[in-house]
Parts: C-alpha cells; structure tokens; sequence
C-alpha cells in the first residue's frame, strides 16, 4: 500500500524543499543509492556528494547535494545538506565549465595539484549536471 512522506532539505543558506509530499525517495548515502518508501524504518545516515530524486506527481525531480546527513523517522525525511541544488535552477553552463577546469586539474601531474579537491569539485559538477539532466544518472 502506498503512502506519503515528508521530505525537506535545509543547507547553512536556508531552506531548499521544504515540507514537500513524496511518495519515494531516492538518496546517495554514504554506502551507496538508496531508497525510501512510506514507513521505512527510522534511520540516520551520511549522504555523500551525489543526486538525491524524490517522486512527485509520478515524476521524479532531483536536488544535487554535496554531503551532509539524512535523518528519518514517523515518515519524514529531513537532510541537512552542506549544499543542495535543484535540477531545474542549476547553470548548466557553470557546471560544464566547473568539470572541466576538475578535469584539467587531474590531467596536470604538477606536485602543487590537490587531487583531493580536485576529485571533489569534479564529483560536486558531476552531481549537478545529472541533477540538471545533462547527464545519465546511473545511480
């Protein structure tokens, strides 16, 4: 039988989606995609850079997060994102050129490249670019 959710998310900014009725979400937990249905067990989770899809109307609609933390209980899904985007307000443009310069950052074998951040923004322009619809999400 199927029910609803509550579903917000709520970066240091503000608040992103806030008290929207969903029937299915889907959140990229630090283990890996995860699915939420109506009464799901309580939970607390970390979420990693990654799209989280929350089903509305049939549809699904995506929010690029960046890390953070999702908690769950009595059917309300509450994430405390470090940053989160909806898909359709993204500048394209931006993330293409936010991969790119990720990218080029990789390629360069110089020893003053941090890798680490490197691999970071280009999972962040990744994440937003599939939030967009730019890119297949196979997550």
């Amino acid at each position: 039988m199927a029910g609803e959710m509550t579903l917000q998310i709520v970066t240091p900014e503000g608040t992103v989606v806030k008290d929207v009725k969903t029937d299915a979400v889907i959140i990229p937990a630090s283990e890996g995609s995860m699915g939420i249905l109506h009464n799901h067990a309580p939970m607390v989770t970390a979420l990693k850079v990654g799209v989280l899809r929350y089903k509305q109307g049939g549809h699904y609609k995506r929010v690029a997060l960046a890390g953070g933390f999702m908690e769950l209980s009595n059917n309300l899904i509450t994430v405390l994102a470090d940053t989160a985007e909806i898909g359709e307000t993204i500048d394209v443009l931006r993330a293409q050129e936010a991969r790119k310069r990720a990218e080029t950052r990789l390629r360069d074998r110089a020893a003053n490249v941090d890798r680490t951040r490197a691999e970071i923004a280009l999972q962040r322009a990744m994440a937003r670019l599939k939030a967009a619809g730019k890119l297949e999400d196979k997550d």
